[in-house]
């Protein structure tokens, strides 16, 4: 979601070294940016003497400005120690003092989407930036990438196929939609001419998307964990739709030119959703949203759980070029 501002960043000051600080398996998803003049790799999980490495590390570029987009406890910290003539960063509880410009992250009654947020933290910087907002990118697939994707296409019969890539995984219960609605989505899905179902998660996901294969074994096809972020995006470039709730597969498909329908639970489009991307946002109008998701104050997470697998699939077809007929039952 960082993207869009650090090419804005780099438009506004051209001549600015630009370094990127990233936790290491994420790298992939910045490597070769034409704005990123350097990247910093960290390890996801780091030790004390590790930590205090970095912080060397970073005191000997010299910033003049550091800008934390993430806000984590690590990344505010790094923020803090680095000695920069100017920190930036978001104004959050018990983090007043490690910047000098905090830029609220959530305004009550005007929702500000993340992309437009990152880029409030540039404008506070002091350094003006200028519409048009770039869409999000990624790094194109090296070729032993893309040639495994053609393999693949070609070994498992979706050449000519229209493809729905559906991600099946939520990260946190509060956005699982469920591999009942999930599985029926897919079959209804799989029944229509010419359609295939892909479904993508992690490999926490392979034993939820075997249980989803058994209602079409024969037309849904799993490829949870199987894939780089870089291949996904390349599978979901592919496909004719994606479907999942708002998640990190759903911000990579707004990357690509496919269509996607999003479910929306206890966050919200105004803040998350798919970046200047063709979709359908599918959400209840509760007044629980949005919410922390520590505790659901409802006990049964109605805010996802409501939203029907009739009308996930209504939302879909128009995108299949498929009308539904008036008796089609689910």
């Amino acid at each position: 979601m960082t993207t869009p501002a650090v090419a804005v960043l780099k438009r506004a000051l051209p001549h600015a070294s630009l370094t990127y600080i990233v936790e290491e398996p994420y790298s992939r998803l910045i490597e070769g940016s034409p704005d990123i003049d350097k990247i910093l790799l960290i390890p996801p999980h780091q030790g004390v003497l590790s930590f205090l490495g970095l912080i060397r590390r970073v005191r000997r570029e010299k910033f003049d400005v550091v800008i934390d987009f993430h806000g984590g406890p690590r990344a505010s910290r790094i923020t803090w120690l680095s000695r920069a003539g100017l920190k930036a960063g978001y104004e959050l509880k018990g983090k007043g003092l490690f910047y000098d410009i905090r830029v609220p992250r959530h305004q009550e009654g005007a929702p500000i989407h993340s992309v437009e947020n990152h880029i409030n933290l540039i404008r506070a910087a002091g350094i003006e930036v200028h519409e048009p907002w770039p869409r999000l990118t990624l790094p194109a697939a090296r070729k032993e990438e893309s040639a495994r994707i053609d393999k693949l296409w070609a070994d498992r019969g979706l050449l000519g196929a229209r493809v729905v890539v559906l991600h099946i995984g939520a990260g946190n219960e509060f956005r699982d939609w469920g591999a009942q609605n999930l599985g029926e989505l897919a079959a209804c899905l799989a029944d229509r001419p010419g359609v295939r179902v892909v479904l993508v998660g992690s490999g926490q996901d392979a034993l939820r998307a075997e249980e989803i294969r058994r209602h079409r074994p024969e037309s849904l096809l799993s490829l949870s964990g199987e894939l780089n972020l870089i291949e996904l995006r390349d599978v979901i470039g592919r496909a004719a739709l994606f479907v999942g709730p708002d998640s990190g597969p759903m911000h990579i498909a707004a990357t690509t030119s496919t269509p996607i329908v999003a479910l929306f639970g206890p966050t919200l489009p105004a803040n998350f959703s798919p970046w200047q991307a063709r979709a359908t946002l599918i959400q209840k109008p509760l007044e629980c949203r949005p919410c922390k998701q520590r505790r659901c104050v409802t006990e049964d997470f109605r805010c996802l759980q409501s939203i029907t697998v009739d009308e996930v699939l209504k939302a879909c077809l128009p995108y299949l070029e498929i009308v539904a007929s008036p008796d089609s039952s689910l």
